[in-house]
């Protein structure tokens, strides 16, 4: 299986950090965040990664090169503008293939295995990795049934991790551009084709300067969850 890492955002809610970084090379537990990404994957299995760059592009391909120190196959997919979610990965379907792939956000951090997740079902385009509601969101995203059916409305809710697995067929036939991948989720959801794995391990959003110092703090202590 191969993976995707979003990294083309502009990282606006990490000023002023990000003024001169990306986002993806900020350094957290002695390393830039994106390198915890690839040590879990090649972990994993998964030798094979795409990364979609376009804030700061070339500071990215510098750092990481085609991945081979890392154990793994880089793959770049340049975007001369963020193409959000949903175009960047359309963009970057040649080089995922027609085969459901791995995606991750690149600015969370999460102790979850990948090669735990159960494969994509028959008639399933997505399975989105939830975790419980952290002080930040406490009203969660969607709804987790008992037979692992994802819902957008319902009680309890979760969180979403930003890891999940897709199938390309989920926005393999929209207009290249810029899109969203969110109101896509929602349609599959509610013709019952999402299916969702609650992570009950330790998880970040790590969306701004004071949560990364706090995982940073806690990564130095071996303790990542605070």
């Amino acid at each position: 299986m191969k993976a995707m890492i979003l990294a083309a955002g502009l990282g606006t809610r990490m000023r002023p950090l990000t003024d001169h970084c990306p986002k993806p090379l900020l350094r957290v537990g002695g390393k830039p965040l994106i390198i915890h990404h690839l040590e879990r994957l090649r972990a994993a299995g998964i030798r094979d990664v795409v990364i979609n760059v376009s804030y700061r592009a070339e500071q990215i391909i510098e750092a990481l090169g085609d991945g081979g120190d890392h154990g793994i196959r880089i793959a770049w997919s340049r975007e001369a503008t963020p193409l959000e979610t949903g175009g960047g990965i359309q963009h970057a379907l040649p080089m995922l293939g027609a085969a459901p792939f791995l995606l991750v956000n690149g600015d969370v951090w999460c102790d979850l295995d990948p090669a735990t997740l159960p494969a994509l079902g028959d008639g399933e385009l997505a399975r989105l990795v939830l975790v419980d509601n952290p002080e930040h969101h406490p009203a969660g995203d969607f709804h987790l049934d008992g037979a692992g059916r994802v819902h957008e409305q319902g009680a309890p809710s979760l969180t979403f991790a930003g890891i999940s697995l897709l199938d390309p067929a989920l926005v393999a036939d929209k207009p290249p551009g810029a899109f969203a991948l969110a109101p896509l989720l929602r349609r599959a959801m509610a013709a019952g084709r999402v299916a969702g794995h609650y992570h009950r391990g330790q998880w970040v959003d790590v969306g701004t300067p004071e949560r990364l110092r706090k995982l940073d703090e806690a990564l130095a202590s071996n303790h990542p969850r605070y």
